[in-house]
């Protein structure tokens, strides 16, 4: 694996994805905006370069929701806080270059047409290609799953039909009325295929990554599983920072580090598909929240295990709750069935789960911690070498760790700022 590249509109599949298992309400709900969204801007004609950025927008639009309640209450309704989780998601991926343009899409993703007045908003220009995802997010929100969609048209049709104007730009009303006559177009929305049917048009080979960007890329979903828990708002980036040095003092190579790298932003990306609640829970859990929690790794396996490029990052990433002893999950890997990378990744995330505060406690001293470890090592649980590596490096990785983690609480503040506040959105 001496090259990596791939395609960011498989990457943002994935997270996309990710994003549905929040609640089976929410089911394709991305990948449906994304599929009208393209139709409207192909049947306005835009050019390819603002196709490609809509599409990428809407696959992602509802990023910056922390919540499945949140989520849910923004596809069903538009409530009175519908902009704060587009100016987070914005937020987000504005400082990721390949996704600049589709950051500025998503900003705006719920601001009504009111009559030309959404052409702007506190004095920022408003993309026109905002209002198409508008348009195709409200649209989709009307499709019950429940009955015939070709029966449903001429109900949805007339509803968004009494927002032109208002909530909706008159001229891609008009556009999606016209669409509407080819009911092919609504069977594709329902369709399971509809990521494919999106792929095969050919335009998301447009835009390849290589490992640097996919290290960026994998920093923001970092961000966007970490942020929906304010008390765990900053581990992955001590995991994956502590990973990453860890294989270093291993002897990886320079490529292998950044893959490390990788691997640790995405290592709990599985928990996107965990309660708010549960995660959000300040006191112990019971068994069946704990083994809900414990499902997380076995869906950061499966989202990532269609992106075949990264099948050596996935399992660094996915195996990181497994044991050499074989009790771990969920896969419970043995032994030298286990690879060095997950040996790594488990040792960086015990270590980073001792070391940080929580709010129920303070992070562990150097003499706590390294109890801890070699209590884990006699137990045949984590990995002799490794966690000598680590005991012999302590203060150093300890002060990575601390760093990333700090950086990473920065970023958070700013996450939860709403314009026009001063002070952090209360969840």
């Amino acid at each position: 694996m001496d090259k990596v590249r791939i395609k960011l509109y498989d990457l943002l599949m994935c997270i996309s994805n990710a994003q549905d298992l929040v609640s089976t309400k929410l089911s394709n709900h991305h990948q449906q905006v994304a599929y009208l969204a393209f139709r409207l801007s192909e049947h306005i004609n835009l050019p390819i370069e603002q196709q490609y950025d809509i599409n990428l927008a809407a696959l992602i639009h509802d990023i910056g929701a922390l919540s499945s309640q949140e989520m849910f209450e923004l596809v069903e309704a538009e409530p009175i806080t519908v902009n704060n989780h587009a100016f987070r998601g914005a937020r987000l991926l504005e400082g990721f270059k390949p996704l600049h343009n589709s950051a500025s899409i998503i900003k705006f993703h719920h601001l009504p047409w009111n009559g030309g007045r959404g052409n702007s908003f506190m004095g920022e220009e408003v993309p026109f290609a905002s209002h198409i995802i508008h348009l195709a997010d409200r649209t989709c929100a009307l499709v019950r799953p429940d009955r015939n969609i070709i029966s449903q048209i001429p109900g949805i049709m007339s509803t968004i039909r009494k927002q032109a104007n208002t909530v909706f730009h008159p001229d891609l009303v008009d556009a999606l009325f016209e669409m509407s006559k080819k009911e092919y177009i609504w069977l594709d929305l329902i369709s399971r295929h509809t990521p494919e049917i999106i792929a095969n048009t050919g335009l998301f080979n447009i835009h390849a990554l290589e490992i640097d960007d996919i290290v960026d890329l994998a920093l923001v979903f970092s961000q966007i599983i970490d942020f929906r828990n304010r008390f765990t708002a900053r581990h992955s980036a001590g995991v994956a920072k502590t990973a990453e040095r860890l294989a270093q003092l291993s002897g990886f190579s320079s490529h292998e580090c950044k893959m490390m790298l990788i691997a640790g932003y995405l290592h709990d990306l599985g928990k996107i598909a965990i309660s708010h609640d549960i995660l959000e829970k300040p006191s112990r859990l019971n068994e069946d929240e704990f083994n809900e929690i414990r499902t997380h790794t076995y869906y950061t396996y499966h989202l990532l295990e269609p992106l075949t490029q990264l099948k050596t990052i996935n399992t660094w990433a996915s195996f990181h709750h497994e044991k050499l002893n074989g009790t771990g999950y969920p896969f419970h890997i043995a032994g030298e069935s286990l690879p060095l990378g997950s040996r790594i990744m488990a040792v960086a995330d015990v270590f980073t789960a001792l070391t940080e505060d929580r709010p129920y406690r303070l992070g562990m001293d150097f003499d706590k911690t390294r109890d801890v470890l070699r209590d884990m090592v006699a137990s045949d649980e984590l990995d002799g070498k490794v966690v000598k590596l680590l005991v012999n490096h302590f203060h150093e990785i300890n002060t990575i760790r601390v760093d990333s983690q700090v950086e990473a609480a920065e970023k958070y503040k700013n996450f939860m700022l709403i314009p026009g506040s001063n002070c952090e959105h209360e969840i």
